[in-house]
């Protein structure tokens, strides 16, 4: 059963314009997820923000930014030679209305539409491959530790 879908909106932003309270909800709602949620202590903060697209959705009906969802799309190059899709996450109160499906549909549009001839490559948590190939991702490595959690990276190819 799918929950309701909070009222919400999505937004691309650059790094510089992206507000000092909604940068430091979202580096609060990575932090969450990925350090508290998933017991895993890791630098999240890595330098790659900088040369990232920020896709946010934003809760309509809160006076202050609250994320509901985000991903970031790093430039070829900064993290891999392809663009990469990274720090997807939902909120937990919005796991299971669709929202993240949603989010990954959106932050895929965007990458092919900027980078056409380019793949897209992911390091995906273990658990979520099958959510992945949902978007056209296959596996292309062994299975690996990163901070704690069984990963894989995971290939787009370009259409032909």
């Amino acid at each position: 059963m799918t929950k309701p879908i909070p009222p919400h909106h999505f937004r691309w932003l650059s790094f510089e314009q992206l507000t000092a309270d909604e940068l430091y909800e979202i580096l609060r709602v990575r932090q969450q997820v990925f350090a508290v949620e998933q017991e895993s202590i890791y630098l999240d903060v890595d330098g790659k923000d900088q040369h990232a697209k920020h896709l946010v959705c934003w809760d309509t009906e809160s006076t202050t930014p609250t994320l509901l969802a985000y991903l970031r799309v790093v430039a070829p190059g900064k993290k891999y030679a392809e663009p990469s899709i990274g720090r997807v996450l939902t909120r937990e109160s919005a796991r299971g209305t669709g929202i993240g499906k949603e989010l990954m549909r959106l932050g895929v549009e965007h990458t092919l539409r900027e980078h056409p001839q380019a793949a897209i490559r992911i390091s995906a948590q273990l658990y979520l491959k099958r959510f992945y190939e949902e978007f056209g991702f296959t596996q292309v490595s062994d299975v690996y530790d990163e901070d704690g959690i069984p990963h894989i990276e995971m290939l787009r190819q370009p259409e032909p």
